[in-house]
């Protein structure tokens, strides 16, 4: 796969680059869950990536995070 110069001012970033994620949006397939960005990385629904070189990156979802139930200190009884 041969790679093309960026089109767009300012340039998008490379697919090595941290905000890869930052180019802009070639094409996009909601039904099949993908978008191809200009960088040629490949991004999916679950957030995880294929890049130009075959690499894959595992999806990058934050963790939900479980909170104890809250206590009501009004709703306790005294004695």
């Amino acid at each position: 796969m041969t790679s093309r110069p960026c089109p767009h001012t300012p340039p998008c970033p490379a697919a090595e680059a941290p905000d890869h994620d930052a180019a802009r949006l070639l094409t996009a397939h909601p039904e099949q869950g993908w978008a191809l960005l200009c960088n040629g990385v490949v991004v999916f629904d679950d957030t995880g990536e294929l890049l130009p070189d075959g690499r894959a990156v595992a999806p990058h979802r934050p963790r939900c995070r479980v909170r104890a139930p809250r206590t009501d200190d009004s709703a306790r009884a005294s004695v």
